[in-house]
């Protein structure tokens, strides 16, 4: 038998991708063509 998962283990930087890549399939779902690279650097904070 496999031992419960430990829920107070955490990885923020996982967290931090999952996230951003979560938004990016947001944005690219609500827009009638592909994003620009400008979209998708807007999209991850990058200036």
């Amino acid at each position: 038998m496999s031992e419960p998962l430990d829920v107070r283990l955490r990885d923020e930087q996982a967290l931090d991708e999952i996230e951003l890549t979560s938004d990016l399939i947001i944005a690219a779902s609500e827009h009638p063509g592909p994003l620009t690279q400008q979209q998708v650097d807007d999209i991850l904070g990058i200036p």
